[in-house]
């Protein structure tokens, strides 16, 4: 994600340590310094914080050209490089031996035996008979993976590139091969510890070098006591790269194939495709992350499926009114394509920022069009914050300088996704006035809130919560007091508009009845006092909306007047960090000051001036002008 921008560009990348392969390990609490490889075994420690490095080879010797035979440690192109989960400042690189560091690769200890096959007869000139391609990508008998248990200090299972899976339950001291039975010669190409259970442990084989393109991924319940194949359901020629089980839902696993992703609902009895918007790409690697699935692709791009609590919930054959539990939002700024209805995920030059709001999916059968859904946000306190609706406002006029339509909720058969941009209602416009600025509502403050949908007599509610943002240096106290000074001035700026417009339309009813009078004698005196009343509204109305205004240069000839002013407080008021500065408090003051006096004339217009001239006008047998309410 790009905070503060609408695209995830090369500006958001940094450099980091070692080269084009292998892996990266640091610290998660202070990533500062950076472990990186590269083939043929080298890898440094870079400093993120200065930019410089440290070359830290196990055993910095010159390995090309030379047989893999004769080399001292064997490396992946792919070496492993992983940090330790329970000792801080431990590091492990897989050559066919496991190697540890824990002070940053001034030293290294082996702590396995070779965990390969260790065939010599495949351990000749690298890419041979064919080509002597000697640079380090194609060494043989090495350790392709390594992970360590996140239960248990000391566990620690590799992969081999030759089709071997060790094990070791006491930091390294002894090894146990606990290859599935029958396992041929292959690619242990990942290893995923279960999250729900220390003795589970899944593999994904591939064995395309051998020209066999069947998926192959195991698992184990038992620490490698057992295997079983659970690989039903993925096709011939998807060979599985990587498996992974969600981190909240036990049983839940997500595959990357040579062809694209697939998903299990039941750990792994059966697969379907998760393919969506993905390209058809083979899948290098997966990580659950923060709720959401990232996946990295050969294709050297990075995909994220943003947030997974709607797989985690779903239910094969639920054809029900169903709302799901939206992902909690963290407050924060931040623009995304992925708000929309049609929303695809992908851009020709840039990353695609996640949906910047509420994503909310919701299940429906088919609704007949003339049933409208209605979605209701409320917060703590049960004060409504927002309403929608799948029918589009019959009342809403577009024109230049005004505010935008609501958004409309679908209300399709099946899964519907919707965005609600955490913002409070849209301010009422003037129309049709131009006025530069911007009519949508503050962003909702941090709390807990409640989305209720509902159609004819069915309703369904789900709560979510909107979480402070943890990199603004801002206290508590100070999102509900910018939200209370935004939501009156929003309030404010509406009920000005519903005046303006409310005593354009009795003017324009005055007008209508002085025009049907003619020149008739009998109405003059009428006639004549509707006009003065009509020379006030309008003055009225020039002192509060400029009518001249069809676009923003015309400013220029035609002045700005009171709304526009009060909008543009509104909107200078409204930054993405939620402050409110003293600067807004006083011009506030100033700009009540003045609509005091403007709304005592408007209430002055609509509470007396027209309803005795209304009276007037039945008397005389004319008809009546409506009056508004406010």
């Amino acid at each position: 994600m790009a905070l503060g921008d609408w695209s995830i560009s090369e500006r958001n990348w940094t450099r980091s340590a070692g080269g084009e392969s292998a892996f990266l390990a640091f610290d998660p609490d202070d990533p500062r310094y950076v472990l990186g490889g590269s083939y043929l075994g080298t890898i440094e420690v870079f400093d993120s914080k200065t930019g410089g490095g440290t070359n830290i080879m196990a055993a910095p010797i010159q390995y090309l050209g030379r047989d893999s035979k004769d080399m001292k440690y064997r490396f992946n192109w792919n070496a492993p490089i992983i940090g330790s989960k329970h000792e801080p400042g431990t590091y492990y690189h897989g050559a066919q031996l496991l190697l540890r560091t824990r002070d940053m690769g001034v030293t290294w200890e082996e702590v396995s035996p070779d965990l390969t096959r260790n065939e010599k007869d495949k351990q000749g000139k690298m890419g041979g008979p064919y080509t002597n391609e000697a640079v380090g990508a194609e060494n043989y008998g090495t350790l392709a993976y390594v992970i360590e248990s996140p239960h248990e200090k000391g566990v620690i299972w590799t992969g081999s590139d030759d089709g071997y899976v060790q094990l070791t339950r006491d930091g390294g001291k002894t090894w146990t091969n606990v290859t599935p039975k029958g396992l041929t010669e292959c690619l242990v190409n990942a290893i995923d510890v279960s999250p729900h259970n220390p003795a589970t442990a899944y593999i994904a084989t591939t064995r395309y070098k051998f020209n066999d393109h069947t998926p192959a991924i195991y698992k184990t319940a038992d620490y490698g006591k057992t295997w079983t194949n659970i690989s039903k359901g993925i096709p011939n020629g998807a060979f599985t790269r990587v498996v992974r089980e969600d981190n909240v839902s036990k049983g839940l696993l997500y595959a990357g194939t040579e062809t694209g992703i697939y998903i299990s609902w039941n750990d792994g009895a059966s697969w379907q495709p998760l393919q969506l918007n993905m390209p058809a790409t083979p899948i290098t690697d997966l990580i659950v992350k923060e709720d959401d699935l990232v996946v990295a692709t050969s294709g050297r791009s990075f995909w994220i499926l943003d947030d997974l609590t709607l797989l985690r919930q779903y239910k094969a054959n639920n054809n029900a009114f169903t709302l799901y539990k939206p992902q909690d939002l963290i407050y924060g700024s931040w623009g995304s394509q992925m708000n929309g209805s049609n929303a695809k995920g992908t851009d020709p030059f840039t990353g695609v920022n996640p949906a910047s709001g509420v994503v909310m999916y919701y299940q429906l059968p088919k609704l007949a069009d003339s049933i409208e859904l209605v979605m209701e946000i409320k917060d703590s306190a049960g004060k409504l914050v927002r309403k929608l609706s799948s029918k589009r406002d019959p009342s809403y006029q577009s024109y230049p300088g005004g505010p935008s339509a609501d958004p409309v909720i679908p209300k399709e058969k099946g899964i519907n996704r919707f965005v609600w941009n955490t913002r409070y209602p849209t301010m009422k416009g003037a129309p049709t006035a131009y006025i530069e600025g911007n009519f949508s509502g503050h962003r909702a403050p941090p709390g807990s809130y409640t989305m209720t949908i509902k159609y004819a007599d069915q309703e369904t509610k789900s709560d979510f919560k909107i979480l402070p943002s943890p990199l603004y240096e801002i206290k508590p106290e100070s999102y509900n007091e910018h939200h209370t000074f935004m939501l009156g001035m929003e309030e404010t700026l509406s009920d000005m508009h519903e005046k303006v417009n409310t005593i354009l339309a009795m003017r324009n009813q005055i007008k209508e009845a002085v025009d049907k009078m003619g020149d008739k004698a009998d109405f003059a005196p009428l006639k004549k006092e509707g006009k003065a009343l009509m020379e006030k509204m309008k003055l009225w109305d020039e002192d509060m909306v400029q009518r001249k205004s069809k676009a923003y240069d015309d400013v220029e000839n035609f002045p700005n007047k009171f709304t526009a002013n009060f909008i543009f407080l509104v909107n200078e008021s409204d930054s993405s960090i939620p402050r409110v500065n003293q600067s807004s408090r006083d011009r506030l003051a100033e700009l009540t000051k003045e609509w005091n006096a403007l709304d005592e004339r408007a209430k002055s217009i609509m509470q007396t001036d027209v309803p005795t001239y209304t009276k007037k006008l039945w008397e005389a047998g004319i008809g009546a002008v409506w009056v508004g309410s406010k």
